[in-house]
């Protein structure tokens, strides 16, 4: 598994939940816990990793340094997504996002993370007066843990190889 939408299944199976990293000015990680899910890219149209924050030590440094690294995970199986962080909002605007199109947006990748909401008129006014931007993963790496035990035990052991005629005992 070290696919983008398998890396998202993880987080599915825990409510959407991802540790997000991100980098300190010096150099040092910053984690914390969002929820996060899989959405075609706005502008780009691809396949993007995706969270809403109002965190602002998240957001100034995604501003200073894009660098993040976003991991899923359920029971022992955990699956990472590095990339650089594209951030949408009324204080990071984008060219391709209007004003009016950020509840919308914001909306679809609450959904997206696993989210659902009764009342999405009070959704898209908490989000404004919380000033919440939507944050874009562009994936460089997605990997993951090998197979668990179970999985692995399920394959068969590969067949010994027969020694080459140079390293066969002599008797």
């Amino acid at each position: 598994m070290t696919n983008l939408r398998d890396a998202a299944a993880l987080g599915r199976a825990e409510q959407g939940l991802a540790v997000v990293s991100t980098l300190r000015a010096d150099h040092t990680i910053q984690s914390t816990l969002v929820n996060a899910g899989i959405i075609d890219h706005p502008h780009t149209g691809r396949p993007a990793l995706a969270f809403v924050t109002a965190g602002p030590v998240k957001r100034a440094h995604l501003r200073a340094r894009p660098q993040i690294t976003v991991t899923f995970r359920s029971a022992w199986q955990w699956a990472s997504i590095e990339g650089r962080a594209l951030l949408a909002g009324p204080d990071d605007p984008q060219p391709w996002l209007g004003r009016a199109d950020l509840p919308s947006l914001l909306r679809a990748i609450f959904v997206a993370a696993g989210g659902q909401h009764d009342d999405w008129d009070n959704f898209d006014a908490v989000m404004a007066e919380e000033r919440r931007l939507a944050v874009f993963v562009d994936p460089v790496r997605v990997y993951s843990n090998p197979a668990t035990l179970r999985e692995s035990a399920d394959l068969e052991p590969p067949a010994p190889a027969a020694p080459a005629a140079n390293e066969r005992e002599s008797r």
